[in-house]
């Protein structure tokens, strides 16, 4: 199954995303590709769905490269919830719950995700 939790084979799910076969076609998708690059520790796949407005870019490639193994690496995924979805030309909102465990503890937390299009690519910009 695919870590992004859709019930749905990784080679089927996420994986063309992850190997740049395909691009995902909406917002939605793309958040779901990038929750599973997070778990198997994809770091190349997060810096390269983020959109460069991301504050994430006002680190060092290698801080950035440095926080994100750690994360990937200090870091249980172990669930994934769409709440709400709303679907744009060039701009869409994700609203998700994901489930981790961090140091041995649960933690759950909800998010809502602005997305924008660029160059025909959904590209994760910020946190709402």
């Amino acid at each position: 199954m695919c870590p992004c939790h859709s019930q749905i084979a990784y080679a089927e799910c996420c994986k063309p995303f992850h190997d740049r076969t395909r691009l995902p076609e909406n917002a939605s998708l793309l958040m779901r590709s990038r929750y599973s690059a997070y778990a198997l520790g994809l770091v190349d796949y997060i810096i390269q769905t983020t959109h460069p407005t991301n504050p994430l870019f006002t680190k060092s490639p290698l801080e950035i490269r440095k926080e994100i193994f750690y994360f990937c690496e200090e870091t249980q995924f172990t669930g994934l919830e769409i709440l709400n979805f709303t679907d744009g030309e060039t701009k869409a909102y994700v609203t998700f719950v994901a489930h981790l465990i961090q140091g041995g503890k649960k933690i759950r937390f909800t998010e809502k995700s602005l997305f924008l299009k660029q160059e025909k690519q959904w590209l994760y910009a910020q946190k709402c």
